[in-house]
């Protein structure tokens, strides 16, 4: 096995958005190396080019260190993310300066408080050391006073084997161990909890005033219940939940030993508040369900493509709606069955679900195998029109799982369910990281349960209809009713406000003078009347409108047709637009069995 590599990681200015990596190569039997950065990041699924972020590249080779000669070496760049570097064998170092200014998790940033730094955008592989071990130290600029307070958290392993560098010295026995484990550097609010013999720690950007033993206290059963239902992973005894805090922002990214996230600050609690679960913390809680279900289910279990992907290009499978589809609805069913919120919120969250599908066209048009396999080019880089044309493979996926689990328990006779088919994967496809073929879920389910699926999921899956909820869902002790949808923010699920009569069926945000259409719905008044996204809606029948008037407008229309008046890239328009009744979108879920609800969520 090749010597190892040593990166030294040094928060050099964090004013200009700047951090300076250095790679240590040992003499090799090769003449030149290859350096390369990925192009993607596991988990996300587009091509985002990380090495554009590097300003510059230098190598120097070791050969004369005795009479301090240090060479230049001379590099060739063969694409927009790989060098050659012509070594003679010898060892070098390699010094470049990367720019980090994008706040999300699937990148690096930095800010007066910390720096965030995802392997794959910070640390270059070397041809042939790809499962050398990787050596990490990480430094702070001695010469900048503000930050001086600042410290090192990743869930690597530190490394124990000789006197480190620095005080962070970390190491990882191969090049894709190595670029699993973000990096933060900088003050934290931090919180240890222990489950089940798994050492949690919650990290929270930035000194703050969240409310981390109350979150802890929320998180133990969400994650004892995922340990219960796969069985701690070989080697997990830590697990660091990673969160950039900002007054804006959503995201999750999950790791084999950890997760990083991005959540608005003020959405989560505070100390000294009444212990009331908002709809905002509530989804903290599901995010964070969600991506630790992923240390087992996409970072153990994964497409059979998934287990050696190619990061320097797109890595094609129409399985996303089994990894993201069935997380998403494990996120939220497990708050349920845990206890931290009522079996009604729960039916409301999942009603919100269906409701973000029936007022999307494009389910019709793309399958939620389709949607996995064009991921990379139409559900990471979506439109205003994407609503019309493309399905979610997060959102159709998880309804999918519902149904999958409740067909399940109908054809066995509450003898197996999804629970079942999770450890069964877990078992033949996690433990040893085989990969999945495309038809798993059809295999598993006729050899160990005998019952054909295939029907259902060439239907839900590989076509286009929609899952029969209706039918479904009476053997959990609900019912599933479908409405019109409330005047003002309306995300589905029970609501007691009166609905609206007629429907424009576009998006709408106020603008300075009048209402911009944001989406336009294919097939509703809006789009069969010619407005189009940007046009700026000024008036109904010479009223002039904002969202309130408007609506009134439309449901006491007392003619078939309307005057609209807008301003379309600076013309003044005035179109004829037919009063359509309001289609019944919004899902909602009513209790009629609570014995019968309460065994589902295995309460």
């Amino acid at each position: 096995m090749p010597s190892a590599l040593h990166y030294t990681l040094t928060i050099s200015n964090w004013r200009a958005h700047q951090f300076t990596v250095t790679l240590q190569i040992p003499k090799h039997s090769e003449n030149t190396l290859t350096l390369s950065l990925p192009s993607w990041i596991p988990g996300s699924y587009m091509v985002r080019d990380f090495a554009k972020s590097i300003v510059e590249l230098d190598v120097i080779s070791l050969e004369d260190t005795k009479n301090a000669v240090l060479t230049p070496l001379s590099i060739t760049k063969l694409d927009k993310q790989t060098w050659r570097v012509e070594t003679g064998g010898h060892a070098c170092t390699a010094q470049y300066t990367v720019y980090a200014n994008d706040l999300s998790i699937r990148s690096a940033f930095m800010n007066d408080q910390y720096a965030f730094i995802n392997g794959t955008s910070a640390f270059l592989k070397v041809s042939g050391f790809e499962n050398a071990r990787h050596e990490l130290s990480v430094k702070l600029n001695d010469e900048d006073p503000t930050t001086a307070d600042w410290k090192a958290y990743t869930s690597m392993p530190k490394c124990s084997d000789h006197s480190p560098v620095s005080e962070w010295h970390f190491i990882e026995n191969s090049y894709d161990e190595f670029i699993d484990h973000p990096l933060y550097v900088g003050v934290a609010d931090i919180h240890r909890f222990d489950v089940d013999g798994v050492s949690f720690t919650l990290l929270f950007s930035g000194t703050n005033n969240i409310d981390c033993e109350r979150i802890a206290r929320d998180l133990t059963p969400i994650c004892k219940h995922h340990l219960d239902l796969f069985g701690t992973p070989r080697a997990i005894d830590n697990y660091l939940f990673m969160t950039l805090l900002a007054d804006n922002g959503f995201g999750g990214l999950e790791h084999k030993y950890s997760t990083a996230l991005l959540y608005p600050r003020f959405d989560l609690p505070q100390v000294g508040e009444p212990e009331k679960k908002t709809d905002g913390y509530i989804t903290f809680l599901s995010l964070c369900s969600h991506e630790f279900f992923h240390t087992w289910h996409v970072k153990r279990i994964k497409p059979n493509v998934m287990v050696k992907p190619d990061l320097s290009q797109e890595t094609y499978t129409n399985q996303l709606w089994i990894y993201e589809g069935f997380t998403s609805f494990y996120d939220d069913v497990t708050l349920a069955r845990a206890g931290v919120i009522e079996p009604q919120k729960y039916l409301d969250i999942v009603a919100q679900n269906v409701s973000r599908l029936l007022q999307n066209a494009g389910r019709f048009r793309q399958s939620a195998a389709e949607s996995s396999f064009d991921a990379w080019t139409k559900f990471y880089k979506q439109d205003a029109s994407a609503t019309n044309n493309i399905v979610s493979y997060y959102t159709k996926g998880g309804i999918i799982a519902l149904g999958l689990d409740l067909l399940l328990r109908k054809q066995s006779n509450n003898a197996v369910n999804l629970d079942t088919l999770m450890q069964l994967l877990w078992k033949h496809y996690g433990v040893d990281e085989k990969g999945t073929p495309d038809d798993v879920i059809q295999r598993l389910c006729k050899t160990h349960f005998d019952i054909d699926v295939s029907e259902y999921l060439n239907r839900v899956v590989y076509g286009t209809d929609d899952v029969e909820l209706a039918s479904l869902v009476s053997e959990m002790g609900v019912n599933y009713a479908a409405r019109a949808r409330v005047l003002g923010e309306d995300k589905g699920g029970i609501s007691t406000l009166p609905v609206i009569k007629n429907q424009l069926g576009a998006t709408l945000k106020p603008a300075t003078f009048g209402l911009t259409v944001m989406q336009v719905f294919e097939g509703l008044a809006a789009m069969k009347a010619g407005i189009l996204l940007n046009d700026v809606i000024i008036a109904i029948n010479g009223h002039i409108v904002n969202t309130q008037k408007l609506q009134r407008l439309l449901d006491n229309a007392q003619t078939s047709k309307v005057d609209i008046s807008l301003i379309r890239d600076g013309r003044l328009l005035t179109l004829p637009l037919e009063v359509t009744e309001a289609r019944k979108e919004m899902a909602y879920f009513e209790i009629n069995n609570e014995e019968k609800l309460s065994q589902w969520l295995g309460k």
